[in-house]
């Protein structure tokens, strides 16, 4: 009984059918559907384990919703196209407008391809290269004498600061003007990236490493 049984299995099942899978290749991630990462280079050593451009941060929006600020050094991973955007929701009125500063993002950066035919997200990356400092200032003593002592900056920090320069020029130069925030932005990123003095940033880098190098 049992063997007529197995007999019956063997006959109703259907003869193995080999599938060829196909390895099918994952689109390349473009920022807004136009910029490639691949070919961004981050020609500073120091710099390329916090300017975030490959792999995880390479995204189609820079709107990841991610929660950087929760654990030290986890904001060294947010894309740093991203970490433009957030920058430049400065000041109360513009608090939480992320939309309206990747409409602005989106904006320069099409106008930095037309002023130079370049990746605009190159032109970023070595914008913020040029305008980290290098050295910086602290206050040192207590009760009363206080003086300054030039200090090397860590790398996170010449990003944020960056960053920080770059917004801050761009939102100066568009205040009382007829120039839209997009336009100056664009101007801000490609004369920083040139190492331009015409560039906020690069200004205020300057002066900053002048007066550390005084209290050397």
């Amino acid at each position: 009984m049992a063997d007529d049984w197995a007999d019956d299995a063997n006959e109703a099942a259907p003869p193995a059918v080999a599938v060829e899978q196909q390895i099918v290749d994952a689109p390349e991630v473009k920022l807004f559907g136009k910029w490639s990462f691949n070919d961004v280079i981050v020609s500073d050593i120091s710099l390329v384990d916090y300017i975030a451009v490959k792999e995880k941060a390479a995204k189609y929006l820079p709107h990841s919703a991610g929660r950087y600020q929760i654990k030290r050094f986890r904001k060294a991973g947010c894309p740093i196209v991203e970490r433009l955007a957030n920058s430049l929701m400065m000041h109360g009125r513009n608090n939480g407008k992320k939309l309206m500063t990747v409409r602005i993002v989106k904006h320069s950066f099409e106008i930095i391809h037309l002023l130079t035919g370049e990746n605009p997200v190159q032109i970023l990356v070595n914008a913020v290269i040029n305008s980290g400092p290098r050295e910086d200032s602290t206050r040192i003593g207590r009760a009363g004498t206080v003086r300054r002592q030039a200090v090397d900056v860590a790398p996170l920090r010449r990003v944020n600061q960056a960053m920080w320069l770059l917004c801050t020029g761009a939102r100066e130069a568009s205040f009382r003007n007829v120039k839209t925030i997009a336009e100056c932005l664009a101007d801000e990123l490609i004369n920083a990236a040139k190492g331009s003095s015409n560039s906020y940033a690069i200004k205020k880098k300057d002066e900053l490493e002048r007066v550390a190098k005084s209290n050397r």
